[in-house]
């Protein structure tokens, strides 16, 4: 969400400019808007107190802050953190998708989005037109996945990558 800032180009009317930076999608932020993005990233239980003392605000404007983020489309959405082993969903994939034709459009998106086993679809530049992170409970179950995958009108071949362990995944750092 926050690829490249560029500082220095935020609306000068902003009495906070010389400290604000432009992300590439356009949003305006400080440090406080990344301190607050950061600890909510740990822990989204923090009551708005404790992030206003962290940062050196009120409760209150550290929620005006958030409510802001989440207006603006910074903070999408508030979501737990389950660990999929622990609800039977251990086997973890990626897969490469090969299309006879462009798959960049909403069809494709709807089609892979509508198989419960696809957590994230990409539209990738390389060998293959999209890439796809994959869940399930066993590897017949993945099969499974993969035969729904390879029934998408225009999808003509997978490459699938099984993870045998995560060492980490980390949030976005802002």
């Amino acid at each position: 969400m926050f690829d490249v800032v560029r500082t220095g180009e935020c609306d000068s009317a902003d009495r906070r400019y010389d400290m604000m930076s432009l992300t590439d999608n356009g949003v305006c932020m400080d440090e406080i808007d990344r301190a607050l993005i950061a600890r909510l990233q740990q822990d989204a239980t923090t009551p708005y107190a404790a992030l206003g003392q962290e940062v050196g605000l009120s409760g209150a404007a550290a929620h005006e802050r958030v409510r802001k983020l989440r207006e603006r489309g910074v903070i999408r959405r508030t979501t737990v953190d389950v660990d999929p082993a622990a609800v039977g969903k251990g086997v973890l994939a990626y897969v490469m998708i090969e299309a006879n034709a462009w798959m960049g459009d909403a069809s494709t998106g709807a089609a892979l989005a509508a198989l419960p086993w696809v957590e994230e679809a990409h539209i990738v530049a390389g060998g293959v037109s999209l890439l796809a992170k994959v869940r399930a409970s066993t590897t017949v179950e993945l099969q499974r996945a993969l035969k729904e995958i390879f029934a998408i009108d225009g999808v003509t071949g997978t490459q699938t990558i099984v993870v045998l362990e995560t060492f980490f995944e980390r949030p976005i750092d802002v």
